[in-house]
């Protein structure tokens, strides 16, 4: 081959290769759509988790308004979690069972998305007459709580017990949050920034939090689309 004739033909050998990689790129995209999480309302839910008022909603489930206590002693409403994505459970200050490893795990979620202000955490006292807010700060400062990442609440036992079965579905019993109502749940509910539940996670299980964790990056890209 002429070596005048193969220099010219580098440029052009160049763009195609570029175009050819677009091309590529272009197809495997198209062919590989982004993965999205489902929003969860009701009707897609174990209907041993929902209430018998809500198993025929089949659209526009949010997390009811909310109003619980945090570990400050401070107001903790659903305005402060607009525009957020986060994670929500339920737990006890007292249990020796399933909420330290629950509380653990949080707190590695809670490292791993330190610097990132879009993803907030929310935890909800199953003992609210127990665990007043001193009690919350005890605990609080022994497992490593942020304030301004993580609220642990406290409130009326009837508000949070609803929150509980007909917002976020996290128990499998029913219940009018009265004195002799308990709940325990290892569940972890992913909530996005218009307050859908978006997935169901086992707190106590590692697989879980690293999915959960996947599950949080791919609501971050949908929020910025």
């Amino acid at each position: 081959m002429d070596l005048k004739f193969f220099k010219k033909s580098i440029p052009t050998l160049a763009v195609m290769g570029v175009f050819s990689v677009i091309m590529i790129y272009a197809i495997y995209s198209l062919l590989t759509p982004e993965k999205k999480l489902p929003v969860y309302n009701p009707a897609d839910v174990n209907p041993k988790l929902v209430d018998e008022s809500l198993v025929h909603i089949r659209r526009n489930h949010k997390v009811a308004d909310f109003e619980l206590i945090n570990q400050n002693g401070e107001t903790i409403t659903q305005r402060d979690y607009e525009g957020k994505i986060y994670v929500a459970d339920f737990f006890f200050t007292k249990c020796m069972t399933i909420c330290p490893v629950m509380t653990n795990n949080i707190g590695k979620l809670q490292e791993v998305f330190i610097n990132d202000d879009d993803v907030k955490f929310l935890s909800h006292s199953v003992t609210p007459d127990i665990d007043s807010v001193s009690v919350l700060r005890a605990y609080a400062d022994e497992k490593g709580v942020i304030d301004s990442k993580w609220n642990i609440t406290t409130g009326p036992k009837k508000h949070i017990y609803e929150l509980a079965r007909k917002s976020y579905f996290a128990v499998l019993d029913e219940g009018d949050g009265g004195l002799q109502d308990f709940i325990h749940t290892e569940n972890f509910i992913l909530v996005d920034k218009k307050s859908q539940i978006r997935g169901f996670y086992d707190g106590t299980d590692t697989e879980d939090i690293q999915r959960l964790i996947a599950d949080i990056n791919i609501l971050q890209n949908e929020s910025r689309d």
